[in-house]
């Protein structure tokens, strides 16, 4: 059962910095598409960034230059770096794997497993 548990969530004050991170059972980081993903208050689930096979990376406007993803592939680990934190990057964060073809890369309907989520507040 693939299992993906998130974990950074808190406060923080803009322009602070934050490092999420997503632990993952019986699925390899390494060798799939990892994506993570935010919903803000109100809102619908978006996009926030992908980290592919070969190490491509892509990334949603609101983030680009701010958020970078990585991976331990020992560990089988995922992490979103933010920096220059916004109030509006204020959202539960979510990481995604399991790709299904035919959505794009940064739609919630390409994504089959998901985690529960953590918590990110921007907030002086």
């Amino acid at each position: 059962q693939v299992q993906l548990m998130e974990a950074g969530g808190g406060t923080v004050r803009p322009g602070g910095s934050l490092t999420l991170s997503c632990v993952v059972s019986n699925y390899s980081v390494r060798s799939n598409v990892m994506a993570w993903f935010r919903q803000p208050p109100g809102k619908e689930r978006e996009g926030v960034a992908t980290l592919h096979e070969i190490g491509a990376q892509i990334y949603a406007d609101s983030v680009k230059g701010r958020f970078s993803v990585s991976r331990d592939s020992d560990k089988n680990i995922f992490y979103l770096e933010m920096r220059s934190l916004k109030p509006e990057d204020a959202a539960i964060y979510y990481c995604a794997a399991g790709p299904i073809p035919g959505f794009a890369h940064l739609s919630p309907l390409r994504y089959k497993y998901w985690g529960q989520g953590t918590q990110v507040t921007v907030s002086s």
